[in-house]
């Protein structure tokens, strides 16, 4: 009877067990569970190689800058996906209209600050974060006719 897991109450219905409602959709957590855990992984081996293996601090400098720079165009990158879910629906629904412009603010606020300080590493992984957010603005310009009317483009 004092026994503990999920089954030591099982047999008293005053306290056995009850499934927590947070947790009863963890299956479908677990994908993302795995690609977060892979991402974080990638990003420590990463950091470990600069600190560990290259001795130069300019050449530490140099490889961290690129890589990165190689993560922020992943992250400006990876709603295409998406984009292409509205092309074929032709529904913006699934795209953050508030996230666009501030993603459009940061990408050129950015751009312009490498441009400033001559900074490839700063200024070239930016400017697919101003592509992208354009291209998602024209979609929210040519498909925002009809049912995608039904919610506020700019929410306060």
């Amino acid at each position: 009877r004092g026994g503990l897991g999920p089954q030591a109450h099982a047999d008293d219905p005053e306290r056995g067990q009850c499934p927590v409602p947070a947790l009863s959709h963890h299956g479908r957590q677990r994908p993302m569970l795995l690609q977060t855990a892979t991402l974080l992984g990638v990003l420590v081996l990463g950091f470990g190689y600069f600190w560990l293996l290259v001795p130069s601090p300019e050449a530490r400098l140099q490889q961290l800058g690129l890589f990165c720079s190689t993560f922020t165009i992943s992250m400006y990158l990876s709603p295409l996906a998406d984009l292409a879910k509205v092309i074929q629906t032709k529904s913006t629904q699934r795209l953050s209209f508030s996230l666009t412009i501030a993603t459009l603010l940061t990408s050129a606020s950015w751009t312009l600050y490498g441009f400033q300080l001559r900074d490839p590493y700063i200024m070239v992984p930016n400017l697919p974060g101003i592509l992208t957010s354009f291209i998602r603005l024209w979609l929210f310009w040519k498909y925002s006719q009809g049912q995608d009317r039904n919610y506020p483009l700019l929410q306060t």
